[in-house]
């Protein structure tokens, strides 16, 4: 790993950490985070040291307190600065004064407000130090795997009630990293998430970007084995020229989701008053994007859809599309979102005609189903009709992806259908994604077994539609740069690799 990943690499897994704020006040950022590495500690999750810095106490945590980062025996990896503003430059100097690697500046009050003078003041204290720095005004990293974590929301809320409910979880270990300029909306991402039950490798929360930026971000991703998918949220981008250049490699590599906000005139300005952002304009982001093959959310469903549906599923190698359902009108739905959104929806060959013809001359299939695409085995589904049909579309070659509108409201579908489609999808290196509609019991749990399955599920037949766009779009992306069928391969070993551990 070369020296600049290296001491990037100390932000997520520290061989020794600093609080420089820490507080015995639990309602207090500096108390909570603190709180965050001595409880990883006792799980043996987090394996670093970590040292309490306060001049007004002695212990905080059973753990003794320093006065100042200087007084810290041994070498310091890592520092996280939760004082107020105006006292940051203090602290860098003693960063600096420390040899201290990485910094992150939880305090606000900086560029975001208008106060230029004292972040260029703190960025040229760390750059003569050879300091990196993440933030200001950021909620800093979270590493489901080392225990780094510096969110100083805790995760849990006591109501006026009494009772205790969960407020801000902490994903599990998954392969999905979250990079973001919005604090806020980094950590409604993982309650997302953890809410979806869908793992997290990493998160990392930029604000200002006085330092380090989503080009370097990105480019360390791209080397950390425990990340295979990579959402991004930006409100703007600092340097343009890197971003494009890195983003090119990323892409080859490891998928990029961005949800890019500041689209319009008034959502500029909220960015620039939300982390001093230049937002630019929107249609040189579109273009940026589509030429480095990030892949672009327009809303907040349609990020994380398109994160799941690549952290599961392979890449298609066309657009061919073929649906399978039980619901004539559902699938009408999903047909029409394919086609809007460029994906083919085409008649099927003769050949797999035939084979349906087949199955219903063998009373497999009803006599009364559709079988041109979609496929519509009606509402006398069974399980072993959408067995046996889902074989018949994997089998063909000219189909590209398999959307599943699996209903689960039929008299004579059983629950066991999931298990009989994954079954077969997992024999071929086609993308396949399903839906079922409905919030009650039967639906969540459709769904829920899909995902453990490896197969995204969703709740709207236009969700599933986009998810397989998705799939297609960064599966021509590839294929045009010459490492589509590498990417598949590698997808598949991390797959039967994750799938046995």
């Amino acid at each position: 790993m070369e020296s600049s990943l290296e001491q990037m690499h100390a932000f997520f897994a520290p061989r020794s950490v600093a609080v420089v704020g820490a507080s015995r006040k639990i309602h207090k950022a500096g108390h909570v985070i603190f709180k965050n590495f001595v409880e990883n500690k006792m799980r043996g999750v987090f394996k670093g040291e970590i040292y309490p810095v306060n001049p007004h106490e002695e212990y905080i945590l059973n753990c003794r307190c320093y006065p100042s980062l200087t007084r810290i025996p041994g070498e310091l990896d890592l520092a996280v600065i939760v004082v107020p503003a105006k006292y940051v430059p203090k602290v860098m100097e003693e960063a600096a004064a420390k040899k201290v690697k990485t910094v992150v500046i939880i305090s606000s009050g900086f560029g975001e407000v208008g106060n230029h003078e004292l972040e260029n003041q703190v960025v040229a204290i760390a750059k003569k130090a050879g300091i990196r720095v993440l933030g200001p005004n950021c909620l800093g990293v979270y590493d489901s795997k080392t225990g780094v974590d510096m969110l100083f929301l805790p995760e849990t809320k006591v109501l006026t009630t009494g009772d205790e409910v969960v407020a801000t979880p902490r994903p599990m270990p998954g392969n999905i990293a979250i990079v973001t300029q919005s604090g806020a909306f980094g950590v409604a991402s993982l309650d997302y998430l953890a809410g979806k039950q869908m793992g997290v490798s990493k998160f990392v929360s930029f604000g200002n970007k006085c330092d380090v930026n989503e080009a370097e971000m990105l480019n360390y991703l791209l080397y950390d084995e425990d990340t295979r998918v990579i959402l991004l949220y930006v409100e703007d981008v600092k340097d343009g020229r890197k971003f494009f250049e890195t983003a090119k490699e990323v892409t080859k590599k490891k998928p990029v989701i961005a949800l890019k906000s500041g689209r319009t005139k008034a959502g500029a300005r909220a960015a620039a008053s939300h982390t001093g952002a230049m937002a630019g304009s929107d249609q040189i982001y579109d273009a940026v994007f589509t030429q480095t093959g990030v892949l672009r959310a327009k809303d907040m469903e349609e990020f994380f859809d398109t994160g799941k549906a690549l952290a599961m599923q392979p890449p298609a190698r066309g657009k061919n599309i073929a649906i399978l359902t039980d619901a004539g009108g559902p699938g009408i739905m999903a047909t029409d979102e394919c086609e809007l959104r460029g994906l083919v929806v085409k008649r099927f060959s003769d050949e797999t005609i035939h084979r349906f013809e087949k199955l219903k001359m063998e009373g497999k299939l009803p006599k009364f189903a559709t079988n041109l695409n979609p496929v519509d085995v009606t509402g006398s589904a069974t399980s072993e009709m959408f067995e046996v049909t889902a074989e018949i579309l994997f089998q063909d070659f000219e189909i590209n992806g398999v959307i599943v509108l699996g209903l689960h409201h039929t008299p004579a579908l059983q629950e066991d259908f999931v298990d009989r489609v994954a079954k077969i999808a997992n024999r071929y290196d086609k993308p396949v994604v399903a839906c079922d509609i409905g919030e009650t019991e039967m639906a969540l749990q459709t769904r829920w077994r899909f995902d453990k399955l490896g197969i995204p599920a969703y709740s709207s037949p236009e969700d599933a539609a986009r998810a397989m766009n998705a799939l297609v779009r960064y599966g021509l992306y590839l294929k045009k740069n010459g490492c589509l069928e590498g990417y598949i391969e590698n997808f598949l070993k991390y797959k039967r690799k994750t799938a046995t551990s």
